[in-house]
């Protein structure tokens, strides 16, 4: 009697796969790379973040707003590369010319810094200042006196100066006041200013300066001219550039792209404990849009109450 064949069986030959599969560092680090050009690409052709961190726009604009800046409405520039990577130069592609009333993004003439400016006057325009008063080809632009606007205080709320960091509202302190709620506020002298093409928005000017009165001076073709809504506290066309001011009339060539809306706002209470990225979130103010509101075209040109 002969016994069955005994099957052998051989066990498999087990490899450590961390010894047997290398990563490709080149792959990864190429992939890496095409992530990061991606997101350059779309920060400097379609849309990036932007910060506000001083109160030369208020009341449009506060201290801590987030927002969502479009690069394409005016063309393409050296300014619409992020982190100005680009060599300062007067070509644009696609080239187009702002509205009146349209929040834009000038870069400093001598500084790769960004401003957010509101356009008040185009190409060809003659634009003076007298008295905080715009006057535009000669005629003043419509502006009264309205109820003045409410800014929270907010103590936690840190601008930085050449005097090191000082609350964002100090210049307000005047105005501070104690709501019946028991909240305090600061409510700062308002207008509402109404341009040619109807755009119409609020501005604070409390006080007498010197950049209340300006020009008058023709905007360059390919240019516009651009002030802040504090009109009291903003270095802008207006301003020289030794005082941090953008010296006039901006290119179109400086024009980084045109602000969107506010995506969240922050009170400056935020701190490393998780529960204040929520506390310090000022929900009323997420997605509102920076486009100006239209007013009646044929009550737009007369008119100013005084000062």
């Amino acid at each position: 009697m002969t016994s069955a064949p005994v099957a052998r069986i051989e066990s498999p030959h087990v490899t450590d796969s961390s010894a047997s599969e290398k990563v490709n560092w080149l792959a990864e680090i190429r992939g890496l790379g095409l992530m990061l050009l991606a997101v350059l690409a779309f920060h400097s052709l379609v849309a990036k973040p932007f910060y506000i961190p001083s109160t030369s726009m208020m009341p449009s604009l506060w201290v801590g707003d987030r927002l969502v800046v479009s690069k394409y409405p005016y063309g393409w520039s050296w300014a619409s590369a992020s982190f100005h990577i680009l060599p300062r130069a007067n070509w644009r592609v696609l080239p187009s010319t702002p509205e009146y009333g349209d929040v834009v993004i000038p870069v400093h003439p001598d500084q790769d810094v960004d401003y957010i400016k509101r356009v008040v006057a185009l190409p060809g325009d003659t634009i003076e200042v007298r008295g905080g008063q715009i006057i535009l080809n000669g005629e003043a632009i419509k502006r009264e006196v309205v109820p003045s606007v409410r800014l929270p205080f907010e103590p936690e709320l840190m601008c930085g100066s050449y005097g090191g960091e000082q609350p964002c509202l100090q210049a307000f302190e005047a105005y501070r006041k104690m709501g019946s709620d028991g909240a305090l506020y600061f409510d700062p002298p308002t207008w509402r200013e109404t341009l040619p093409n109807g755009a119409t928005y609020l501005t604070i000017d409390y006080r007498d300066q010197d950049l209340d009165n300006y020009g008058p001076v023709t905007v360059p073709d390919d240019s516009v001219f651009v002030m802040g809504d504090n009109r009291d506290l903003s270095a802008d066309s207006r301003a020289l550039p030794i005082a941090d001011g953008l010296g006039g009339p901006v290119p179109m060539a400086n024009i980084g792209g045109r602000a969107e809306f506010i995506t969240f706002s922050l009170d400056g209470s935020t701190t490393w404990n998780p529960a204040t990225w929520f506390t310090s979130l000022r929900g009323d103010r997420a997605w509102t849009t920076l486009r100006p509101a239209l007013a009646e075209a044929s009550n737009t040109s007369a008119n100013t109450s005084a000062r």
